[in-house]
């Protein structure tokens, strides 16, 4: 297993942690909004490693504004990232993969990219609904070729970027912003990281095999409303 990030010590950190568990996690420090990074990445791995079997983009920003108070940095950032970095990191496994007649990719969307929001994220919205439009377009490109493309939508999950959302969301008040988002997920509480992770890899899994161009929802029966 490879990852790729911008912060060289948040790598070393996950690596660090897998570690522990007797796991080991290579990483490349890589910007998958610069294609050249995502060609050397997906480069490393095949040189390094032999190939590519799996390919999960991960990598997302967000920015919290009304569309007319969106700064255009902040949607050229939001879509160079989770939308582009997709993209060219896929475009180069693919040609990889297309050799071997094998390969899965999983692209993390969101059910803000299934279902529209009021509270200010047009832009991650849309960011998100290009992804499920890319996953779907992918997969019909390839699916005669061995490869399958799915996206996975979370629901509010407990990442470092949502507990920054809620400080901006709640105005300081990150308790409140909580409350508030469990509030609407049925089960009546957010998800974890490894909830999000497991769903990843039943996407993954060989035994699923039929499943491409599927946005599979793990959302707390959030996108049932």
């Amino acid at each position: 297993m490879v990852i790729t990030g911008r912060t060289e010590k948040t790598l070393a950190e996950a690596a660090g942690e897998a570690e522990k568990e007797n796991l080991k996690i290579n990483y490349l420090v890589s910007d998958i909004s610069k294609e050249e990074d995502c060609k050397d990445a997906i480069d490393y791995m095949i040189e390094g490693f032999g190939g590519v079997d799996i390919l999960f983009n991960n990598a997302g920003v967000i920015h919290q504004a009304k569309t007319h108070e969106t700064q255009t940095r902040e949607w050229d950032e939001t879509f160079d990232v989770n939308v582009k970095g997709a993209y060219l990191m896929s475009k180069h496994a693919i040609a990889h993969m297309l050799e071997n007649s094998y390969g899965c990719i999983v692209n993390n969307s969101s059910i803000l990219g299934l279902k529209a929001s009021s509270g200010g994220f047009a832009a991650y919205c849309a960011s998100k609904g290009a992804i499920n439009q890319l996953t779907r377009s992918m997969a019909l490109e390839y699916a005669d070729k061995g490869l399958r493309i799915n996206a996975i939508c979370p629901g509010t999950t407990y990442t470092p970027m949502v507990e920054d959302m809620f400080e901006v969301v709640g105005g300081g008040d990150k308790e409140a912003a909580e409350k508030l988002y469990i509030s609407v997920h049925p089960v009546g509480r957010l998800a974890q990281p490894e909830e999000i992770a497991h769903a990843v890899l039943f996407l993954c899994d060989d035994n699923v095999g039929f499943m491409t161009g599927t946005m599979l929802s793990v959302d707390g029966g959030l996108s049932a409303k």
